[in-house]
This record gives C-alpha cells, structure tokens and sequence, in this order.
C-alpha cells in the first residue's frame, strides 16, 4: 500500500512536470523538483530532532505513569465499562491493561509509541478469539476505537507547531479536544450498531453521560465567547494539562516511592529507539510530497477542489488542508508531511495550516493501522472493522473543518 502510495506522489510529479515543460514551456520545473528533494530532505532531519526530545520525553513520562500503577488503575476503573464493550474478554486479563496503555500513548498524541503497545493488545485479544483467521468483536471494536485517534493531548502537534515557529503552539488544543471526540463517538456507535452492543446499559451510560453532558456544556459555554477569547482559552487550557499530566506523573510516582529519575531513563531510552527508526520514512515521506508539490500536481489537485467549493457557493479556505486528510487514511508519516508542507507553504498560524494540524490530531491511519493491527496476528477477514474505522475517519475531518471555522474564522 505505501510503495503504491509513495510511487504514485514521484509518477504524477513527473506526469505534471512534463506537462509544464511540454505544453507551458515551464523548463525550470525540474530544477525546483530537485531543488525541493534537497530542501525536504534537509528538513527532515530538522524535525527529526525535536521529534527525539518529545517521544523520548514522553515515552518516560508514561514509564513512570506505568510503574506507579496509575495505568494498572485506569484498567480497573475502566474494567466495567469494557465488561460491556467486550464481553468476551475476562475481567483481569492482560489486554485490558495493554489496551488502556494503548488509548493512553494516543491519548498523549504518541502515535509511534501506541503503535507497539497496541500491538502486544492484539495479540492478547487473539489469545482468546475462537476463530484466529477472523476478527473477533472485541479485536474489531479495539481497533475501531484505535482508528478514531481519541487525542487529549495532542504534544506532536504542538511539537510540528513550534518547530514551524509557531508564537503559541497549542492553539488547536480545544479544536482537536471536539474533534477527536466527534470520531470516536461515530466509531463507538457505528460499531455498536453492528455489534449490537447495549449502550444504554446503566454502566455504560455510567461512563459515557457524564463525559458526554460535560463536553456539550463546554460546547454552550465556549458558543457565548468571541473568536480571540476561545483561542485564547484554548491556549491556556492546553498548557495547563499538559504540565499537570506531567506533575501528576512524578507526584504519584514519588508517593509509590518509584524512583522517578530512573525510571524516567528507562523509558525515554525506548522512547529513543522509537525514535531514531522514523528518521528514513520522514525523508521518503516529505521528498516525495516536496516533489509533487514542486512540479505543480497539487496546487492542480487543490485549485480543482476549490473551483468545485466555490461554485456550491461554500468558503474555500479549508481546501488547502485537504491533502493532509486526504492521504491520512493510508499513511502516517505522508500526512506528517503533508501537514509539514501546508505549515511551510501557507504559514504555520494560517487557517489551512490550523485545519490540517486539527485533522492530523483528529483522524488515524486507518488501513495502516488495519494492514499492521490485524497482519501481525494473521487476521484475514476484517468484518466491519473497516467501513466503521472510515466512517469514524469522516466524522474526523468533517468535525476538524466546521471547529476550526468556529475557532480561526
């Protein structure tokens, strides 16, 4: 799927190029293509190192989050709930631990790191699927719920944000908050559809109203604030969590006399080795989008998509972020990109560079995460996994460009 995806940006770059050179008479295409591999490549290797401090700070963050029981005890709070959600799965055993580390890593914005631990999740919920060649419900509903990228915290973003020079890199906390909720609540209910799973369960509902009424009442209060005052708040709200998450981490973990300082090592040394793999898929990634970008392929792509807005009588700002949900659904690291791109071409505070730092914050790699979740324990038939995994996906981008309308415009 990524070779196909990956040759397709560098065979329509040159389909454009020759096109320019052919019928424009546009020569100096080509210097620009190479002279954007050059530039992407160098870029690369900038981001890179801010992206070793944040996944190795955070990766020991959570070690000592893990060490300290905190994550031991979101398993057992949550254990009713998934009781319900998964009832083949029994109370106490590994997967939920593994699967509330898992939602925690995303919950943080740490795709990378979610990556492995949801891994080992899967391969605990194959232990007890009775027909190993299909995905059981409680492997589809994990996955569903994976795909729907239910992020809290969002610090990659912020991370692509400050690297890009943003003055306040938090901004689109709030934006991503509500837009990430929107996918997860279409994935769980789609899911529960097909499952036929009993939401209105007392325990369910238990869990669900509160978070629920307490998100829509914010929805009412944040509707009565002007645009500055909600990016404002926003703003304030983003770093205070993310220093209390942080404080809260080394408190619990000082009280469980768990010796943070070491612990926090041993973390950030996997957190380093995570790293330090993604540097060779982020050159190939941004190349290949600096390539398309360059020989003109997108801005056609794009300017065609904005004629079509333009002539439903619709604002057409939000274009300019669509390559990023575009190419989301089937790669990581080229939406990173594309996301990257958007920043470095229209201005990291730019409403198109908002919308597709929403999108990236609010939406997963869905037949990535599918091809990786479900390959590496020989799944072969994915059910419903699918169609509710990119109905999720939609509500994610759609949400993404109204909130980020409501917040920026």
């Amino acid at each position: 799927m990524l070779n196909g995806l990956w040759l397709g940006f560098f065979v329509v770059a040159a389909v454009a190029a020759l096109a320019q050179w052919l019928v424009a008479g546009n020569s100096a295409v080509f210097a620009a293509m190479v002279e954007a591999i050059f530039n992407m490549a160098k870029l690369s290797v900038d981001v890179m190192v801010l992206l070793f401090g944040t996944l190795t700070l955070w990766l020991g963050f959570l070690k000592i989050a893990e060490k300290a029981g905190i994550v031991d005890w979101f398993a057992k709070v949550l254990g009713p709930l998934f009781a319900r959600l998964m009832p083949e799965v029994p109370r106490g055993h590994p997967a939920l631990g593994l699967i509330t580390m898992n939602f925690a890593a995303n919950a943080l914005g740490l795709d990378n790191a979610a990556t492995p631990i949801g891994l080992k999740a899967m391969r605990a919920l194959q232990e007890l699927n009775p027909r190993p060649e299909s995905a059981s419900n409680a492997q589809v509903l994990f996955l569903v719920l994976n795909a729907s990228s239910l992020t809290l915290l969002p610090v990659t973003i912020f991370m692509y944000r400050a690297q890009q020079g943003a003055p306040d890199p938090t901004m689109v906390f709030l934006p991503i908050l509500l837009a990430t909720s929107a996918s997860t609540l279409v994935g769980l209910l789609s899911v529960a559809f097909m499952q036929r799973l009993r939401l209105w369960d007392p325990v369910v509902l238990a869990y669900l109203l509160p978070g629920a009424l307490l998100l829509g009442g914010f929805m009412a209060f944040l509707a009565g604030l002007s645009v500055t005052a909600v990016a404002s708040l926003s703003s304030l709200l983003g770093n205070l969590t993310l220093f209390g998450l942080i404080l809260g981490f080394l408190l619990v973990g000082a009280l469980r006399r768990i010796p943070v300082y070491e612990t926090f090592v041993e973390g950030a040394k996997e957190g380093f080795d995570v790293a330090k793999s993604l540097l060779p898929y982020l050159v190939a990634m941004l190349c290949a989008v600096g390539v398309l970008r360059a020989s003109g392929a997108l801005d056609l792509l794009l300017e065609g998509i904005r004629h079509a807005v333009q002539w439903l009588g619709m604002d057409s700002r939000f274009v300019d972020a669509l390559p990023t949900a575009l190419v989301k659904p089937f790669s990581g690291s080229a939406a990173r990109a594309m996301l990257i791109e958007t920043m470095q071409s229209k201005g990291v505070d730019s409403f198109p560079a908002l919308v597709a730092a929403t999108v990236q914050g609010s939406t997963e790699t869905t037949f990535y995460v599918l091809a990786v979740y479900f390959g590496a324990v020989g799944i072969q038939r994915a059910r419903h996994a699918v169609g509710c995994a990119l109905l999720a996906e939609l509500a994610g981008v759609i949400s993404a460009i109204l909130v980020c309308y409501w917040f920026f415009a």
